[in-house]
């Protein structure tokens, strides 16, 4: 298991969806990523994005001015 950073601070939806979707794209099921955002539509769309695609979002944490995602990949 290796654990992934990706920064999607600044761009906004769907940007950070397509991010990560490309990112885990080039991880192996059991993964973990972690997407900093500043958009708080992801708080929304990751996890639905997630549920679609057989992936779990461990946990979403909220600052003042940053969101922290962390996903784990699920098998093709």
């Amino acid at each position: 298991m290796s654990e992934t950073e990706l920064d999607a601070r600044g761009m906004l939806c769907p940007i950070p969806v397509i991010r990560t979707q490309d990112t885990v794209a080039t991880l192996q099921a059991g993964d973990v990523l972690k997407v900093y955002c500043s958009d708080p539509g992801v708080v929304h769309d990751i996890p639905a994005w997630c549920r679609i695609n057989g992936h779990k979002v461990i946990s979403i944490d909220e600052g003042d001015e940053e969101i922290l995602v962390i996903v784990e990949v699920g098998a093709d």
